[in-house]
């Protein structure tokens, strides 16, 4: 309302000329921002979905609905999990609901999807949580930007790790789609151990088959890398079958965190994990981040809720330093490329190629004083980790 009054006034007593720029000026501050939101939000993997999408909201009520002083009109989809499904709500936003950003994505093979569309229109892509590596090196693209990280980067850490403990062999195993197998490459850049590979289907359940064979192989150490429901009943299944307290389990980042642990339980206790984020980070962003995600939700955060919550922050931080303009898309995309925000995991920037250059931390499953089952910090892996993909990026002009 104050804006709409002071464009007024300056009609009255300004020129047609000053009028009409008035008023432009005005109904650009005044249109919402739109945003397409889509994530997994159903099924097995659900519950990582609504990580995302809680955190995001989140970070726009701290924003008071706005993003750079702008509203914004934000379109929910559920994909599933599924590609297809994905393709078919990004087409509809893109073409009916004329979206600027998209962001949302948890998995890898719908991200790939949708990407292509997505950026012909000129729209932008924030990804929370998906970093597969075709867009973080020659499919790289102006306006595609992942604010959690590479997918290799996050096997790469805890194999990291791996190589400091001296573990001579690892059994590996992953579902069969982008992100499995990001995963994977990452394993091989980093630990020089032998490596047994084991790929199963995309939202598998069942593993009875596969841990009996893991248990014929009996090795040093296994990793794996099965995220929401997947990795419930992975690890219940492996403790189940006695190995536990047999053979290491290890994990990549946000694998088994607060979004599996409440399921898993005691079976969890020893796990090893790397990770970019944790609850119990003494940064300011983050301890207010999470009181407010515990106070709103009535439960502990994730890491895929803090990566949300730290797209809407920098999306907000971006739009600010432009002052909203967010059809000025060479200055948006320059202005995301150096955004400064406060970051829940304290340091953060992003590479050439749009992709986080960031610490990963080592995180053991254990029980905390109130006896909750968490992954407690212990400490740094590595600092200021870079993705393997960067130097194939040619970013092209806007």
């Amino acid at each position: 309302m104050i804006i709409e009054k002071t464009a007024t006034r300056n009609w009255l007593v300004g020129s047609l000329i000053a009028a009409l720029t008035s008023l432009g000026a005005h109904a650009q501050s005044q249109s919402p921002i739109k945003i397409g939101f889509v994530s997994t939000l159903s099924g097995p993997s659900g519950v990582l979905g609504q990580e995302v999408s809680d955190g995001f909201k989140l970070a726009l009520k701290k924003s008071n609905g706005l993003l750079g002083g702008r509203v914004v009109q934000v379109t929910y989809g559920d994909d599933k999990g599924a590609p297809d499904v994905g393709r078919q709500l990004v087409d509809k936003m893109v073409e009916s609901d004329g979206v600027q950003i998209v962001t949302g994505f948890v998995f890898s093979n719908v991200l790939l999807a949708v990407s292509k569309p997505i950026l012909d229109s000129g729209a932008f892509i924030i990804s929370p949580v998906a970093g597969p590596s075709q867009l973080a090196g020659k499919q790289c693209h102006p306006h595609f930007f992942s604010v959690a990280w590479q997918n290799d980067t996050i096997t790469e850490s805890i194999a990291v790790e791996m190589a400091k403990q001296k573990v001579p062999n690892t059994y590996f195993m992953a579902p069969n789609y982008p992100g499995g197998r990001d995963q994977l490459a990452g394993l091989k850049r980093y630990y020089k151990g032998d490596i047994t590979e084991v790929f199963t289907s995309f939202g598998q359940l069942d593993y009875s088959a596969e841990i009996a064979a893991l248990r014929a192989k009996n090795p040093a150490s296994v990793l794996f890398f099965y995220p929401g429901g997947m990795g419930i009943n992975f690890v219940k299944q492996f403790a189940q079958a006695g190995l536990q307290s047999k053979i290491p389990l290890y994990t990549s980042a946000n694998t088994i965190d607060q979004t599996a642990l409440p399921a898993i339980g005691d079976a969890a206790l020893g796990l090893s994990s790397s990770a970019l984020w944790s609850e119990g980070f003494d940064n300011a962003a983050s301890k207010e981040f999470t009181a407010e995600f515990e106070k709103e939700y009535k439960r502990v955060p994730s890491g895929f809720a803090a990566t949300a919550y730290d797209a809407a922050r920098i999306l907000d931080a971006t739009l600010t330093s432009i002052h909203g303009n967010i059809e000025n898309k060479k200055a948006f995309r320059t202005a995301m490329e150096s955004a400064k925000f406060e970051s829940v995991r304290g340091r953060f920037k992003f590479n050439s190629n749009h992709f986080p250059i960031q610490n990963f931390y080592l995180t053991k499953v254990e029980k905390n004083a109130k006896g909750e089952v968490v992954a407690a910090v212990k400490g740094l892996i590595d600092e200021d980790h870079t993705d393997a993909y960067v130097g194939e990026c040619k970013m092209a002009a806007e």
